[in-house]
């Protein structure tokens, strides 16, 4: 193929517009199949979709700046080439205009009749020599809009930031979730320890470092290999884990023999965590409403060496039986979300989401720690984690589930999180962390104590 590397980031593009999927998802789908890329074909792959994702705002600005036809007329194919063909021309230096303008009109040969090829030609020519001198909305006069276009956001998104944190902290917000994110990945010590690991990796990642917060967290930048073909992932010696998500299991605190439930497991990146801490001793659930899911994070734990995790399908929409399921000393609830707390990593999630969405998240989040109360052992712990910082999803759900589960409460000093990591507990006992003071992704944690 002539040009793979921007024909199939098209193709992802495309796929994320039609269907109700996640990038990852996408993703794994189109790249599982695309078996003629090389590494340099990958590697500009993923530059060109995370960049159009991360800088869709802007881009679409341009592109109406310089497009007789309204943006919602253009066809959505056409406009993904566009928005590939801008990027490239404002963000990617080592392409040159020409080549950035010519793919792209290649592209739309292949799908568009020619008065269009015209039109994304001349569009793309002019917007190259120009772009730097497209007026933006005022910040003075509108802040919403300006920054909905320099720092490429949803309006609804941003109104609810500024209102929260004001002008220059929302600004910040903005500029970190625009940030390349470091790879981070959680040490499996069962197998080793996080210095004999940052040993192995010398010499095929760059910038490797210790996660500030997180005990076994490793964060670096630019593999040399896909994460999957590395020899130290091959035996099992960590995981992909964000230091936000590795916190969540500090705060859980599982032990050695203990009886613990992964309710919304997924994939089994706490789950792995949950049994490296409890040194692969006790009993530890795996519950799932997705057959697919349980049978990939089965054949995760065999790869790192872990043998106390039993799957269990269930759906959280629906009560659990402790009869039939036992109960637990410590239960995680890593409860499904917007997802706003990891756009740095997932961009496709500032363009689908909008404000009703999380009206409805929050009432599925407060079902399903209801379903988890009566399975907590007394004197165990219900932990609540969402990747997202909305108060809708976060005091919001604590609160309704403390107003109804009388014999719950907020476990404010947890015993589980290092010395410095406590400072990130707040006044109300939440671990809460953002991107742009933390420089990981933005979580809420609540450890909830059952006292009867």
């Amino acid at each position: 193929m002539a040009d793979a590397a921007r024909n199939t980031a098209l193709l992802i593009l495309n796929t994320l517009d039609k269907k109700h999927q996640t990038l990852d998802k996408v993703l794994d789908d189109v790249l599982g199949k695309a078996t003629r890329l090389t590494r340099k074909d990958r590697t500009l792959l993923n530059a060109l979709v995370y960049g159009v994702l991360r800088w869709r705002g802007r881009l679409d600005w341009i592109i109406g700046h310089f497009s007789k036809t309204p943006l919602d007329r253009i066809d959505p194919m056409v406009l993904n080439i566009l928005r590939l063909g801008l990027f490239q021309i404002m963000h990617l230096n080592r392409i040159p205009v020409s080549a950035a303008v010519n793919t792209s009109v290649e592209m739309a040969k292949s799908v568009a009749a020619p008065w269009v090829v015209r039109y994304v030609n001349g569009l793309l020519r002019n917007a190259a020599g120009n772009y730097h001198h497209v007026p933006y909305p005022d910040m003075e006069k509108d802040p919403v809009s300006a920054l909905a276009v320099e720092k490429s956001f949803p309006q609804w998104l941003l109104k609810r930031w500024l209102d929260r944190f004001g002008l220059v902290e929302t600004e910040r917000l903005c500029d970190a979730v625009n940030t390349i994110p470091p790879i981070t990945v959680r040490t499996n010590t069962l197998k080793t320890t996080r210095a004999a690991l940052m040993g192995s990796l010398q010499g095929i990642v760059e910038k490797i470092v210790p996660t500030h917060y997180a005990p076994d967290g490793v964060s670096f930048f630019n593999p040399v290999s896909p994460v999957p073909e590395m020899e130290s992932f091959k035996n099992g010696f960590f995981q992909v884990q964000d230091e936000a998500a590795q916190l969540v299991t500090l705060l859980l605190n599982p032990q050695p023999g203990e009886t613990v439930l992964d309710a919304c497991a997924g994939l089994g990146g706490k789950t792995g965590h949950i049994a490296q801490m409890m040194k692969n001793r006790g009993r530890l659930t795996a519950l799932d409403n997705d057959e697919q899911k349980l049978l990939r994070l089965a054949s995760e734990m065999s790869r790192l060496g872990i043998s106390i995790v039993a799957p269990h399908i269930h759906d959280l929409n629906e009560p659990l039986n402790p009869k039939r399921l036992g109960t637990y000393d410590r239960i995680l609830l890593d409860a499904p979300c917007s997802g706003l707390g990891v756009l740095r990593r997932n961009p496709d999630a500032k363009w689908k989401l909008s404000e009703p969405n999380l009206a409805q998240y929050h009432e599925r989040q407060i079902r399903f720690l209801d379903n988890m109360a009566n399975l907590v052992k007394p004197s165990g712990v219900l932990v609540y984690a969402v990747c997202s910082t909305e108060p809708e999803e976060n005091d919001a759900v604590i609160k309704a589930f403390l107003n109804k589960h009388k014999k719950f409460v907020i476990e404010n000093y947890p015993t589980g999180l290092p010395l410095e990591t406590r400072l990130l507990v707040d006044t109300s006992g939440y671990l809460i962390t953002f991107p742009h003071l933390n420089n990981m992704d933005g979580f809420f944690t609540a450890c909830l104590k059952r006292i009867k």
